[in-house]
């Protein structure tokens, strides 16, 4: 048997130095991250803090004063200036009062029980409002917990110490955390700005991947409805940063660039749409490298666009980006103009050569390349940015940091996801104290609960994930802890381990839970060491397992209890979708009316659009950890998804010839129809078009025929009719899609198990 012959030297070597520098560039984008950055402000606060009190107040105090920094630190994200107490403050204000009653109750295992139940109840409830509510859910937990580590107080007097203590470093990391959100204010817009270019060329190489040969487009669609969910949630954050009192230049200029990203996104999207058509003949799929070359080209472009944003590079220093619009006209075969394109009606134009879309394929990725040159050279100072609309109603882009009681009053029924996250939690937190009050070894019981409520969550997807990571972080945390207390350091040593264990915590909490879980260990297990000092110096490892094992266990039995499957927020979330399709498509065709003084209303249909999707997708992939007998149909789920971003994909070809190729257009033929249109896709979405299923296109009555090439006529009339035509059609396979979701979901399994026919793009 002949065995290949090893790689030469030179070409191992290469790809060596290949995968170094693909290793030091995601090593250097992490170490340069908001994350990273975040976590360290939150380090070098709680030092500052439990030293400074130690100094003045002694151990005691500092260890106490230390959970208020903790609890405190929890809603310390990245965040608007002018929304940084809102989104902070209740953190310390709910949970002093838990902390302070949990002392009260200590001595009463009865009623130190029932206040755990209830203060887990409550906890758990602040999820309603969100990712806002998220850390405040965890902040009150933790306030709890660590109450319950701390040794028993002899007197009202000492409670009311403990408590004061708390809110004084509640109080000051509080200070803290707004100084640091100004001083680095400008920082964070950069590093957000950069996180979400290095999600976009993420996403540019998965299409890229699409064009080469034998693609299989069903995993590369999949992978890449999961890379768009994460680009919809770093936009968001970003947004609410980048956008706000963009009033100086620098702040235009991140402001413009995101805008600009957005805008880029939006031609990526397109660029689905004939793929398949193209795929089929030979003609074209030999230039179709040349296309996927461009993508990948422009993809490394724009990562290293962000690592010099990441950087802190300024003006020359920003490397610009090449136009690669005369590579794509080079790589394109030439096509041989109509001897007179002014005697034939545009209209009634029918041709089937494939060249025409592999033109305007080019030109799309071409529009990707232009957003991508003009963000380089907007972070170089070359052209100035152009912000009316965002620089007079930037508050609409951003988040609310309104508290109303909206969100927890919608959350009240018995079916209500949150509702029946929080009573599942409480059952499980209320067993897992009755079990550590009889284990037969000294047990503490806030561990097992501590494990219960960070491995517990709303679905059973992320508890499972959890409950592994949990586990693991906490076997390497303890060994951590083992070797940092075996030579019995002091105090402020211990709080600089403290504070370094916390800020990574942070920073991996949305990047990497087993790095959080085994920081967050050897926090906890200190902190509740100093709480102890005195008492309880002893470290017994083998117990602390124990603990985490159980307290694991009861979080995934506990799991099974009052679930809240998918398959039942999932309606919801297909008309929420849908709806929003309907309004941006509505919004989107509108945008020819000169009258229309901004194209704010439709940004923000575009978001919504693009958030709800995102929330559909994910809601999807968090029902393939659900049992078989509960999970939905997945078919016609992923079809649903895939129809979405195809009609985004036909209404963003519309807009880009509304708004690049305007006075290209026949207006008298083109408002008409883009009313139609209008009308035919809000009808089908609305479920009043499904009896007028079969009577065929909606605009124009032409079969689906591919178009003139944009780039070699006058008239690009008939290529907008064309995509109106595809637009109404998408819209109708999404109507039927979403019939048969809702159908599977209400048990109709005659409607769920009818055939989804493939539409061509």
């Amino acid at each position: 048997m002949n065995r290949p012959d090893p790689a030469p030297p030179a070409a191992l070597a290469t790809r060596l130095q290949r995968r170094a520098r693909g290793w030091l560039h995601k090593s250097l984008h992490v170490l340069l991250s908001q994350y990273v950055a975040n976590g360290l402000t939150v380090s070098l606060g709680l030092v500052l803090i439990m030293l400074a009190i130690f100094e003045a107040a002694g151990l005691a105090a500092a260890s106490t004063a230390a959970v208020g920094v903790m609890i405190t630190s929890l809603p310390d994200v990245p965040a608007p200036r002018r929304r940084k107490i809102m989104q902070m403050l209740p953190a310390p204000l709910l949970g002093a009062p838990l902390f302070t009653l949990v002392q009260l109750v200590r001595h009463d295992d009865l009623l130190l029980g029932i206040v755990v139940a209830a203060s887990t109840f409550l906890a758990v409830m602040m999820m309603a409002w969100g990712k806002r509510g998220g850390p405040i859910c965890f902040s009150l937990l933790f306030s709890t917990l660590f109450s319950m580590a701390a040794p028993p107080a002899a007197s009202l007097q000492q409670i009311a110490l403990h408590g004061a203590w708390f809110v004084a470093g509640a109080g000051l990391y509080l200070l803290w955390a707004v100084f640091t959100t100004h001083l680095l204010n400008r920082r964070f817009r950069a590093q957000l700005l950069a996180e979400c270019l290095h999600s976009f060329a993420q996403i540019l190489r998965t299409q890229s991947q699409r064009f080469g040969p034998r693609p299989d487009h069903n995993a590369l669609l999949a992978r890449m409805l999961q890379q768009q969910a994460a680009l919809a949630d770093h936009l968001q954050n970003t947004r609410d940063v980048v956008l706000e009192s963009p009033t100086t230049p620098e702040r235009q200029r991140l402001a413009a660039m995101l805008l600009s990203l957005l805008e880029a996104r939006d031609h990526q999207l397109a660029c689905d749409l004939d793929l398949d058509f193209l795929l089929e003949h030979s003609a074209t799929v030999a230039v179709l490298p040349a296309l996927q070359l461009a993508l990948d080209s422009t993809a490394a472009r724009l990562e290293t666009l962000g690592m010099d944003l990441l950087l802190s590079r300024r003006g020359a220093a920003v490397a610009a980006i090449a136009d690669l619009r005369p590579e794509l006209a080079g790589a394109l075969p030439p096509r041989t103009k109509r001897a007179d394109p002014l005697a034939p009606d545009p209209l009634l134009v029918d041709t089937s050569d494939p060249l025409a879309l592999l033109h305007n394929m080019a030109d799309r990725i071409g529009h990707i390349n232009d957003e991508a040159v003009k963000m380089a050279a907007l972070a170089r100072g070359d052209i100035p940015p152009g912000l009316s609309a965002v620089r007079t109603q930037w508050q609409l882009f951003v988040s609310t940091v309104h508290w109303s009681w909206k969100p927890l009053l919608g959350q009240l029924g018995w079916s209500a996801p949150i509702l029946r996250y929080a009573l599942r939690c409480t059952l499980a937190v209320a067993a897992g104290y009755a079990v550590a009050l009889r284990l037969p070894w000294v047990a503490h019981e806030y561990w097992i609960l501590l494990t219960i409520v960070v491995v517990m969550r709303g679905n059973l997807a992320q508890t499972v994930q959890r409950r592994n990571e949990r586990v693991a972080g906490t076997l390497l945390g303890c060994a951590l802890v083992m070797a940092v207390l075996a030579p019995h350091p002091g105090a402020r040593t211990l709080f600089g381990v403290i504070a370094l264990s916390m800020g990574l915590a942070h920073a991996f909490a949305l990047r990497r839970y087993l790095y959080t879980s085994i920081a967050a260990t050897v926090a906890g297990l200190l902190q509740a060491h100093l709480l102890l000092a005195g008492v309880e110096p002893g470290f017994a490892m083998a117990e602390r397992l124990a603990d985490t094992l159980l307290g694991a266990l009861i979080a995934w039995l506990f799991s099974y209890v009052l679930p809240a499957w998918e398959r039942k927020q999932l309606p919801a979330l297909v008309l929420r979708s849908t709806s929003a399709q309907a309004r941006h498509a509505q919004l989107a065709l509108a945008l020819l009316d000169e009258a229309r003084a901004s194209d704010l209303p439709w940004r923000l249909a575009r978001r919504e659009a693009y958030n709800s999707l995102s929330d559909l997708t994910l809601a999807t992939q968090r029902s393939l950890a659900e049992p078989h007998k509960v999970r939905p149909a997945l078919e016609p789920l992923e079809a649903l998804q895939a129809r979405s971003y195809q009609l985004l994909a036909q209404l963003t070809a519309v807009k880009s010839l509304l708004l690049l190729h305007r006075a290209q257009l026949n207006l008298a033929v083109v408002r008409p129809a883009l009313a139609r249109a209008a009308g035919c896709i809000e009808a089908e979405l609305s479920g009043a078009g499904a009896a007028a299923t079969e009577a065929g296109p909606a605009v124009t009555g032409q079969p689906f025929q591919p178009r003139p090439d944009p780039l070699m006529i006058l008239d690009l009339t008939p290529w907008l009719l064309r995509r109106l035509d595809l637009a109404c059609a998408m819209a109708r396979e999404l109507r039927l899609t979403q019939a048969r979701v809702l159908a599977w979901g209400t048990g109709s399994a005659a409607a769920a198990q009818a055939p989804i026919q493939r539409q061509v793009l």
